[in-house]
C-alpha cells in the first residue's frame, strides 16, 4: 500500500510515466443464450465499467467485448475471469488479445486463395499447446476438412456442416491438452474494425 502511494505522489509531480492505454478485445469461451454458460451482454458491460475498464463494448451475444485497460493481456483475462465468475455465475475461459495480435491471427491464415473464407474457423488458444502435440495432430489426415497451427492460432477449413466432420473447437482443445475460443472470419473482422 506504501509502495501504490509513494507512485501515486510520484504521478502527480510527473516523475513516474502513467502506462499506456490499450484496447483489448475479449473473446470468452462457450457462451450460450441460455443454461449454465448465459452471459448477458448488458450485464457484462455493466460488471466491466464498474470494475474499472474504459469505454467497454460489447458484441453480438456470444462473448465478444472491448475495452481499454493498462494492464496486460493476461492480467485481463484473469480479472475478467474473477469478474464474470463472481458476479454472473460462469466459470467460463478467457481469451484478451490487442487489435494488432488479432489481425496477426487473420494474416497468418494459411486458407486464402481458392478456399470459402466462410468456411474457415479461427481457434485462439488460452495457453501455447505443447509443440510435440501439434506435431502428432498434424500428422493425421482430415480430409476434406484440414488443419493449420500457428504460434498464435489454429485453423480449421471445414467445408461441410460444422460439427458434423472430425475437426472441432472441442476436438483440438482436447488434442491439445488446451483451453481456447473459435471464432469466424466475420466475427474476427468486425472486433479488429470495432478495436479502431
Amino acid at each position: 500500500m506504501i509502495v501504490r502511494a509513494e507512485v501515486e505522489i510520484q504521478k502527480a509531480h510527473g516523475r513516474v510515466a502513467p502506462r499506456r492505454m490499450k484496447t483489448y478485445i475479449i473473446l470468452l469461451r462457450g457462451v450460450m443464450p441460455t443454461g449454465k454458460n448465459k452471459v448477458p451482454m448488458a450485464q457484462l458491460r455493466e460488471v466491466l465499467m464498474n470494475a474499472g475498464f474504459n469505454n467497454v463494448r460489447t458484441y453480438i451475444q456470444s462473448g465478444n467485448a472491448l475495452l481499454e485497460s493498462e494492464l496486460s493481456s493476461k492480467q485481463i483475462e484473469v480479472r475478467v475471469h474473477e469478474l464474470i465468475k463472481k458476479q454472473i455465475g460462469p466459470d467460463l475461459v478467457v481469451v484478451a488479445r490487442t487489435e494488432k495480435k488479432l489481425q496477426k491471427v487473420l494474416d497468418e491464415n494459411p486458407f486464402k486463395q481458392g478456399y470459402d473464407i466462410s468456411r474457415i474457423f479461427f481457434v485462439l488458444f488460452a495457453e501455447p499447446p505443447r509443440s510435440q502435440k501439434v506435431k502428432e495432430l498434424l500428422a493425421q489426415d482430415f480430409s476434406p476438412e484440414e488443419l493449420a497451427i500457428t504460434k498464435n492460432a489454429a485453423y480449421m477449413y471445414i467445408p461441410g456442416t460444422y460439427g458434423r466432420g472430425i475437426l472441432s473447437g472441442n476436438f483440438l482443445e482436447k488434442k491439445l491438452g488446451i483451453s481456447a475460443t473459435m471464432r469466424n472470419f466475420n466475427t474476427m473482422n468486425k472486433l479488429i474494425e470495432m478495436s479502431k
